[in-house]
């Protein structure tokens, strides 16, 4: 052991030595749309083996793809551009950006954060994988939907539950949307510490430490010319590019094509994403600075808890139970509940894009199903699958199918005590 820590000690070092940056990523453009990338539709499902049947499911679930959140970006990017634009200083490619910009604020007006086609696509296709999976508890039985009071939330719900009903009408849906679902749904909105949290909390520091550090200003000045971009600083420069990143990205959850690759290179795509994604890590995980953001989760994993319990007594009355809320809902409880790719504790911010990332955890209609499933035997054992992937719910293990007492012990501890049942 010693000598392995010698020889990773020593090849850090070289790496140092090259100029070569360690924390640096390579991830493709697609996935550096973050958050805003849309469903990673799995290549097959995986089967519950012929030693267990599916007697309940639990499922909580991110909306889909949709049309971005606010006009917020593209309104300051346009303003941006059309100022160079005014003084004859755009290159072509600030003038190209400049179209696509409007193009968006046009198909975005009236549809800010709505749902949208492919949106509606994505979840009935995660339906349809799930009927397909356990039909059985699909015909003659009742399912509960709950959603935020979201649009796009409500609206997922209904596509989701639709496409159910149409594989087989011989079931008792009941939805509900609204505020009366927010503990569960939107805690962020709810829990004042974490609202106070989010206003002056250490992570801002920690964030706009990467934003200065990584945030690259190329792209920016490539959009402008003579003497107008000599007079941008690197301030100015990185917020341009920052508002063109993040429209960027959600251009394909709104079925545009990508056009990241024509105004960053894959290097810069990347330095940009880090920054986004580490606002993600830090305002909604548990972090050596906070482990608040993922608390507020506490309600909804107990929810989880108590519901998939009663199906295992016999004592729950619908088969399957679903809930729809937003990234905002599914990184928390993820991280509350220590699954790997989606808890990651360090002091060393610059690695958080190593082994925390948003796209694997949260992209566009990302979910969380939790199978309780009874043996030939009578015993129960659980199986999470995140974004319809079998993932080990305890930590240091590998296994898929884990025994209900045992997942429900380590998930109440996952709980802290002040806040469980």
């Amino acid at each position: 052991m010693r000598s392995l820590t010698i020889i990773a000690t020593l090849l850090f070092s070289a790496l140092l030595m090259c100029g070569a940056d360690p924390t640096e990523t390579s991830y493709s453009f697609s996935e550096c749309e973050g958050s805003a990338m849309p469903y990673p539709i799995p290549a097959e499902s995986v089967a519950l083996p012929d030693s267990l049947t599916a007697v309940f499911v639990n499922h909580v679930g991110r909306h889909g793809a949709r049309f971005p959140s606010s006009p917020k970006n593209v309104t300051t990017l346009i303003r941006e551009l059309e100022k160079g634009d005014s003084a004859g200083a755009l290159t072509p490619s600030g003038e190209e950006l400049l179209r696509l910009a409007r193009f968006v604020s046009e198909n975005s007006r009236n549809r800010w954060g709505a749902l949208d086609s492919l949106g509606m696509a994505e979840q009935r296709g995660i339906a349809s994988r799930m009927f397909r999976n356990y039909g059985l508890l699909f015909n003659d039985t009742k399912i509960n939907a709950i959603s935020s009071y979201s649009p796009r939330c409500v609206m997922s719900m209904y596509e989701f539950t639709h496409q159910l009903d149409r594989l087989n009408n011989h079931v008792e849906i009941t939805t509900s949307a609204g505020r009366q679902n927010s503990p569960l749904m939107r805690p962020f909105d709810l829990d004042p510490d974490f609202v106070e949290w989010m206003k002056s909390g250490d992570w801002k520091e920690a964030y706009e430490m990467q934003y200065e550090t990584m945030m690259p200003v190329a792209p920016a000045r490539r959009l402008f010319k003579g003497e107008y971009a000599k007079a941008m600083t690197n301030d100015h420069a990185r917020e341009v590019s920052y508002h063109t990143f993040k429209m960027l990205q959600g251009l394909q959850a709104m079925g545009l094509p990508s056009r990241m690759e024509k105004y960053f290179t894959l290097q810069e795509a990347n330095q940009a994403w880090s920054c986004t994604n580490l606002s993600h890590y830090l305002e909604r995980t548990a972090t050596t600075l906070s482990l608040l953001p993922a608390e507020i989760a506490a309600p909804l994993l107990t929810h989880l808890l108590t519901t998939a319990e009663a199906a295992v007594e016999g004592k729950q009355e619908y088969a399957v139970m679903l809930r729809f809320g937003h990234a905002e809902t599914l990184m928390p409880l993820l991280s509350l509940m220590r699954l790997d790719g989606c808890y990651y504790l360090t002091n060393y911010f610059d690695t958080v894009a190593l082994h925390w990332k948003d796209f694997h955890v949260v992209p566009m209609a990302s979910n969380l199903q939790m199978v309780i499933a009874k043996s030939k035997s009578g015993k129960m054992y659980v199986r999470f699958d995140l974004n319809e992937r079998p993932v080990p719910l305890l930590p240091g293990s590998d296994v898929i199918y884990t025994p209900w007492n045992q997942a429900r012990e380590y998930l109440l501890r996952c709980i802290p005590l002040h806040l469980r049942p």
